[in-house]
């Protein structure tokens, strides 16, 4: 099991919108960069929208950065796309057999390892921002 695409998606999205600002950003354009449907770019740009990412107007096709790229960073967008609820990166399953030693302890011995993991992972995620996405991928197109 892995992390919602939705998460890499809307860093591409955001990373295209930045990269192609003097561009006409429409879900059409940005969905054939990812290589999906526009009507799945559209759901995301709307997720963005609703936490201040990005910008859209009614009527005119395309969309820009609502702030300094440098100011956003991956765990913004983690939370934006809503790719899991706070604190729930990992499951636990909801049963186990409470007359069995693992089975009454296994729980409340793996909640605070999982917790501990997302917060570092979420840690991680605070520290890189979209600037730094899009100066890597500049250092690669230079590179080429």
């Amino acid at each position: 099991m892995s992390i919602s695409s939705r998460f890499s998606v809307g860093i591409h999205i955001l990373t295209l919108i930045e990269m192609n600002k003097e561009g006409r950003n429409s879900s059409e354009f940005i969905a054939s960069s990812i290589n999906t449907n526009p009507v799945v770019v559209r759901k995301l740009i709307g997720m963005l929208k609703k936490e201040g990412l990005v910008e859209v107007r009614p009527g005119i096709a395309g969309a820009k950065i609502a702030k300094d790229s440098a100011d956003i960073t991956l765990l913004d967008v983690y939370k934006a796309v809503n790719v899991v609820q706070e604190n729930e990166l990992f499951s636990i399953h909801d049963k186990p057999n409470p007359k069995c030693v693992v089975g009454k302890n296994i729980q409340a011995t793996i909640e605070p390892i999982f917790t501990a993991a997302q917060l570092a992972m979420e840690k991680v995620l605070g520290n890189v921002t979209l600037k730094d996405v899009i100066d890597d991928l500049e250092n690669k197109a230079d590179e080429e």
